[in-house]
């Protein structure tokens, strides 16, 4: 990986297979904004970013510290990707989704924001977790120069569900107000969550109210980076109706997830 700073952004040249703008708009984050430079930007764990790519480069208006600090391991750029996706080949199915879907990450996302955001994915579509997510920044994260940040979940354990009405995120509310109690008290304990076997996270995450299976495997791929975790939606069950009656090939072990976002995002945009 080549990395080259000028003065106000940097360039990142010689990664492994990525691509920037399938890779924050493919169902995994809900807070990326293409604006109409075609950069594209958000706030994450408190910092703003603008990114674009073009002609084989990146280009990250950041300096290089940060890069180094935040971005490198948030869009992943260090993981084999290229090694991956030879591995999931050996099946034709994921043959045509990791082609057809080429440069695809799994990005590193802040584990609260992660599970918060899928709490409110549950029967919704992304355009309304987006708006109903925006809201919650606007209304409870800080302010800064570029927007709101992600508010925490020590912030949100002080509110009541009617606090959370102008977000107009219904039923989920109250799931939200009991995740951040859970988590703001050390009930449901992320840093074991880190370091545990999977079947751990599984456990602890699910002892908050409304989060069953599918949103816990969410926040165990995109918050922990358990890239062997499994999110079934309605998409997924599809896939695995028509394609895999029996199960995941075995290419798949150890970075179902991996599969999994490949899948699902051919599965939505690429298949008649």
């Amino acid at each position: 990986m080549k990395v080259t700073a000028f003065e106000n952004y940097i360039t990142v040249e010689d990664y492994a297979p990525f691509n920037l703008g399938l890779s924050v708009d493919c169902g995994q984050s809900f807070r990326w904004k293409l604006k109409e430079n075609n950069r594209w930007c958000a706030i994450v764990r408190g910092r703003y970013l603008e990114a674009s790519e073009n002609d084989g480069k990146l280009f990250l208006y950041t300096s290089e510290n940060e890069f180094n600090e935040l971005w490198r391991d948030y869009f992943d750029l260090d993981c084999n990707y290229g090694e991956i996706c030879r591995t999931l080949c050996a099946d034709e199915h994921l043959k045509k989704a990791t082609t057809e879907c080429a440069g695809i990450h799994i990005l590193k996302q802040e584990p609260w924001e992660a599970l918060c955001s899928f709490i409110i994915s549950q029967n919704n579509n992304i355009p309304r977790i987006k708006g109903i997510i925006e809201r919650l920044c606007e209304a409870f994260g800080d302010k800064t120069e570029y927007g709101f940040t992600f508010p925490t979940a020590q912030k949100l354990a002080t509110l009541t569900v009617e606090d959370l009405a102008p977000l107009r995120s219904g039923f989920r509310a109250k799931y939200i107000i009991d995740a951040a109690q859970k988590v703001a008290s050390g009930e449901v304990d992320f840093e074991k969550i880190k370091t545990e076997p999977i079947e751990f996270g599984r456990a602890e995450l699910q002892k908050i109210k409304g989060v069953g299976a599918k949103v816990a495997e969410c926040t165990l791929l995109y918050g922990f980076y358990k890239i062997e975790a499994f999110p079934v939606d309605v998409w997924v069950k599809r896939i695995m109706a028509e394609l895999y009656p029996n199960g995941l090939p075995e290419c798949t072990k150890g970075i179902e997830g991996i599969a999994q976002q490949y899948l699902f995002h051919w599965r939505r945009t690429c298949i008649e």
